[in-house]
């Protein structure tokens, strides 16, 4: 996962030190599987919204 934003916590509330990435319920410290999961967890919020009749 691509991204050239950085984040401004010198104290590493929000951010792992080690990644840059924000910290999350999952506690997913590579990029590319935070993207994964990520992209799960929005299709399967998603999907249901749009079957909707």
């Amino acid at each position: 996962m691509s991204n050239s934003y950085e984040y401004i916590d010198s104290d590493f509330i929000y951010t792992d030190p080690n990644t840059g990435l924000l910290r999350n319920l999952q506690d997913i410290s590579d990029p590319d599987v935070l993207l994964f999961v990520e992209s799960g967890v929005v299709n399967e919020t998603f999907f249901p919204l749009i079957s909707v009749n």
